[in-house]
């Protein structure tokens, strides 16, 4: 466990956000969370960062996907929110086609992690299931951590590495202390299934936990949920807590 606390990408509320976005903050923060990860921050990032400090939760990062002519504005608004590590979301699949596809892409990374330094941010990437093709004998995550600058960090969604076929705790292994961000995910570890509470999926969580502790966050993130994903957001964070794997922030 780190010792920092649990958080939650809020992605997985983006549905109901809209409807209230302080009253589900309130509700994140009342289940035990102590942090989030907000996946928009152009959109009134100051009023964002009003609604989160009123609410009692951190940043732990921030997705964006600042590698193009809008790379300033997001690193602005990741500042804005109070982030202090900046994450790419996501690229395009064919960045991993190949060893000279993934070489450009780190290269971009890296010349954003620069920028990113250069504002106090930290910088990272974020993997889905394409990453885990096999490239000249390995995933093309490796190959791609093995192009990076030290300093690029990686958040490893792990059900995403599971569904492309992974064995998760070895593929932390071999991806080492870089890893500094777990996404932690239940569910059926198919591609197009909902996703469930952690705790009540095929995902092995304690292990793969056990297998990375360069992690400074876990973050809980359910892409599409087969239940009512707030019960499922708070059913997580217990199942993690009851295994000492989560403490949950007390209610102020």
């Amino acid at each position: 466990m780190t010792s920092n606390p649990l958080a939650l990408q809020l992605y997985t509320v983006r549905d109901q956000l809209p409807s209230g976005r302080r009253a589900v903050l309130q509700a994140i923060r009342g289940f035990g969370y102590g942090a989030v990860e907000p996946y928009d921050v152009l959109t009134d990032p100051g009023a964002l960062r009003a609604d989160l400090e009123e609410t009692g939760l951190a940043v732990c990062s921030v997705h964006a996907r600042a590698l193009g002519d809008d790379a300033d504005a997001l690193l602005d608004g990741a500042a804005a929110v109070g982030a202090d590590t900046v994450i790419v979301p996501s690229v395009p699949a064919e960045r991993f086609a190949d060893p000279g596809s993934i070489a450009a892409l780190a290269r971009d990374l890296n010349e954003a992690a620069a920028r990113a330094a250069g504002r106090g941010l930290r910088f990272g990437y974020h993997n889905h299931a394409f990453e885990m093709s096999p490239v000249a004998g390995r995933t093309g995550l490796e190959a791609l951590a093995d192009a990076l600058d030290p300093a690029v960090l990686l958040e490893v969604d792990t059900y995403w590495a599971a569904v492309g076929g992974q064995d998760v705790p070895t593929l932390l292994g071999k991806l080492g202390d870089r890893v500094r961000y777990l996404h932690v995910k239940d569910g059926p570890v198919t591609r197009d299934d909902p996703m469930t509470a952690v705790g009540t999926g095929r995902m092995p969580v304690t292990e793969i936990l056990a297998a990375c502790p360069s992690a400074e966050w876990h973050v809980v993130e359910l892409d599409r949920c087969a239940t009512d994903v707030l019960t499922a957001v708070r059913d997580s964070l217990a199942w993690l807590a009851a295994r000492g794997l989560a403490a949950p922030v007390p209610a102020e």
